[in-house]
């Protein structure tokens, strides 16, 4: 398998953001077809920590000590 990813990142009014990231998956799998690759890799990507921690909500505390 090979992956390889093209993140996008933008200005935008109040400094800069990812606004897409591009994912692009080969592998050679003996014996698998076109439509049990792409369910497998649908799930990969729905159970992927990165793609989850994308769609979390962020909290930010902060103090300021003296």
């Amino acid at each position: 398998m090979e992956t390889s990813a093209t993140v996008t990142l933008e200005q935008v009014e109040d400094g800069y953001a990812i606004t897409a990231v591009h994912l692009k998956l080969e592998a050679r799998i003996p014996g698998a077809d076109q439509a049990t690759f792409e369910r497998l890799a649908g799930m990969a990507k729905a159970g992927c920590p990165v793609s989850k921690l994308f769609r979390a909500g962020i909290k930010l505390e902060s103090t300021l000590v003296p």
